[in-house]
């Protein structure tokens, strides 16, 4: 009698279980989890996507920004400094940055207004950039050599007063190199017409253009850039073809941190090749658990989110107290704008990536999170300026409230600011 009752028990309780989860509901949270593991590779034509607007740069800015791109957050801070630092060029202007503790990488960036202005305005892309190369490094490389044989192959790659074009007989890698050693011309092109036909109608080239883009030429320069031998670090980077990496040039890399840190010990490099350093992360998120664990990460999961309010920099504003989760992707058009779910509670979602171009690409493979998390980069420094601002108002409420408000300004500010430090 004892065991015909435990059986029955087991029977209900089976029954029950069966009742609450629905046929495939483990199978498909399996899926899921797998999902939140790791995302699959990009393929080549999702690599050329995010490559086609630098693949023609010359090698050792190509380089640097693609080690840049890896610190997303740090871009942001670099960009909003030069904006605050308009009327500073040059060799006044990296005096000015010595205490800024950014990776060399990003803080030679401020060399290259323009190509910085416009990494911070595309922030969504710049971060799919460093993300496919810390986890693809060698596609990354080799879709670069890919592009830069079509604008070749197209009659649209030359050899120009701005810049030397080399073609190696054997391998066929094409190497660029300015002209001069002392004056980099950073190319502005269209790249849907300086590849010839592109081949991924589904992938087309992501709109990313520097300022002095002109419309109606396939290949022109913007202004030259005077590399300083005492405080440019241009010349730290470059590409290693024939390995795919990037080199680092020890006597130029550390000539630079030697002159624009206040504490240069700590950037010294004793390494050839460029390794990521994810202290410079700063919280930014990366693209899967296993690159995360790589560098000693834990990937947050989407319970980590910020909405638009917390990304200005707002805290705790009428987004927050109306329970709305509002998500935007505005980042393509410049800037974060405040939505109606922002304030009234609803769950905005703007994806403008469609209008700049990018339909079911390499863009979308993150969602609304990678935009929400370049938002969040925005917001993490609009807090901290607010942070700064508060303490030396005397850290009262009110004056926090003001820098909160004011960090919110400066976010929605950051991504039109190509106006500022253009030449």
């Amino acid at each position: 009698m004892q065991k015909m009752r435990v059986l029955q028990m087991v029977m209900v309780l089976f029954l029950c279980a069966s009742l609450a989860v629905p046929p495939g509901l483990l199978a498909q949270a399996d899926k899921e989890g797998t999902k939140q593991e790791g995302a699959p590779p990009l393929r080549p034509e999702q690599i050329d996507q995010l490559m086609a607007p630098i693949a023609l740069y010359p090698d050792d800015l190509l380089a640097q920004v693609l080690a840049a791109s890896t610190y997303p957050l740090e871009i942001v801070q670099a960009a909003r400094f030069l904006e605050q630092n308009k009327e500073l060029k040059g060799e006044k202007l990296m005096a000015a940055a010595k205490d800024k503790e950014w990776d060399p990488s990003v803080k030679a960036m401020l060399q290259f207004p323009d190509v910085l202005l416009m990494m911070n305005e595309k922030l969504e892309w710049t971060e799919k950039l460093g993300n496919a190369f810390l986890d693809q490094q060698r596609d990354v490389m080799e879709s670069a050599q890919r592009l830069r044989r079509k604008a070749d192959e197209s009659g649209n790659l030359k050899t120009t007063k701005e810049q030397k074009v080399i073609v190696e007989k054997e391998t066929k890698t094409i190497i660029i190199e300015p002209a001069s050693p002392e004056v980099v011309y950073v190319p502005t092109y269209n790249p849907t017409v300086v590849y010839g036909a592109w081949p991924y109608p589904a992938y087309p080239p992501y709109p990313v253009y520097p300022y002095g883009y002109a419309a109606t030429a396939a290949f022109s320069f913007a202004a030259g850039v005077a590399i300083g031998a005492a405080w440019g670090g241009y010349h730290g980077w470059g590409c290693g073809w024939g390995n795919n990496e990037i080199n680092i040039n020890n006597s130029t890399h550390n000539n630079f941190t030697k002159n624009n840190y206040n504490h240069p010990e700590k950037y010294q490099n004793k390494n050839q090749n460029w390794q990521h350093n994810p202290e410079h992360r700063k919280g930014a998120q990366y693209k899967n658990q296993g690159t995360a664990q790589k560098y000693g990460q834990q990937r947050s999961g989407s319970g980590g989110r910020a909405t638009t309010s917390d990304a200005r920099g707002y805290g705790g504003g009428a987004g927050d107290r109306g329970g709305g989760r509002a998500q935007t992707s505005d980042l393509s058009r410049g800037g974060d704008r405040q939505g109606a779910g922002d304030r009234g509670g609803g769950r905005a979602q703007t994806s403008d990536l469609s209008r700049g171009g990018g339909r079911d690409n390499a863009m979308s493979g993150a969602g609304r999170g990678g935009s929400e998390r370049a938002s969040s980069y925005r917001g993490q420094e609009s807090r901290s300026s607010a942070s700064r601002s508060t303490s030396s108002a005397g850290g009262s409420r009110s004056s926090g409230s003001g820098a909160s408000r004011s960090g919110g300004g400066a976010s929605r500010g950051g991504g039109g600011g190509r106006g500022g430090g253009r030449r």
